[in-house]
């Protein structure tokens, strides 16, 4: 009668002591291939100021309220253009910029949809939406400081946020005006972020800066070896989420 020899048990990948089965090491035989893309974002922040202008100037009065149900239609298409950029910023493994691009989607739909349809006490349910908007942003704006075109969005975001809910809540037509005109300062950054990233893909250079810092800048500034840190525990490699 012969035993086997524990290297021998290990090599058949057995466990000598326990008998059970366990699985090599596939490191070395494992392949991730990833995928090149174009950034979405410039198109995220472009979308994100032409709806601020559209729903800034119904605030302002520059449209009157007749025009409310034509801007909830000039709207609506940003429900598509940022869910689009959110779904590819997930493919290219951004949850940050992938999250905030879905959920400012889902705020546009749902304006739209409240404005064209002109449902009762539609203003004040926005205003409750606003308000959890707001919570929102301010959890995002306290992960996003690295990614500084991100977060100059997000914070002048805030504000405007707090005043439409204010107004929808109160009806207050100070706080519509300031709304609105908040709007437009938000048009003004998201469009200086979309033009700055739009250079900086053409010319694989920071032309306008941006302020990257910590880890979104290495992400720009390193090699190879520092995209691919860490890949194994990514989401879409790693088994579970």
């Amino acid at each position: 009668m012969t035993t086997a020899s524990p290297d021998a048990a290990a090599d058949d990948g057995v466990d000598a002591v326990a008998g059970r089965r366990f699985e090599p090491d596939l490191r070395s035989i494992t392949r991730i291939n990833l995928r090149p893309m174009a950034s979405p974002m410039p198109l995220g922040f472009f979308t994100v100021a032409i709806a601020s202008v559209m729903t800034g100037c119904l605030q302002l009065g520059v449209l009157g309220p007749e025009a409310r149900g034509a801007v909830a239609l000039c709207v609506l298409p940003a429900f598509a253009l940022q869910f689009l950029v959110s779904v590819l910023c997930f493919g290219a493994r951004d949850v940050i910029a992938a999250t905030l691009m879905g959920v400012f989607a889902g705020s546009w739909l749902a304006y739209a949809l409240v404005m064209v349809s002109g449902v009762p006490d539609g203003l004040r349910a926005l205003g409750v939406f606003n308000l959890a908007f707001l919570g929102f942003g301010a959890l995002m704006a306290a992960v996003t400081r690295p990614k500084r075109a991100l977060w100059f969005v997000l914070v002048v975001s805030l504000p405007r946020w707090a005043a439409t809910a204010l107004s929808g809540l109160t009806g207050a037509e100070w706080l519509t005006r300031t709304s609105g005109a908040l709007g437009l300062v938000v048009a003004l950054v998201a469009t200086y972020a979309a033009f700055a990233l739009l250079l900086e893909d053409m010319r694989s250079e920071e032309v306008l800066p941006i302020g990257r810092s910590g880890p979104a800048r290495a992400a720009v500034d390193g090699d190879l070896s520092v995209q691919l840190r860490n890949l194994e525990r990514q989401a879409g490699v790693r088994r579970t989420l």
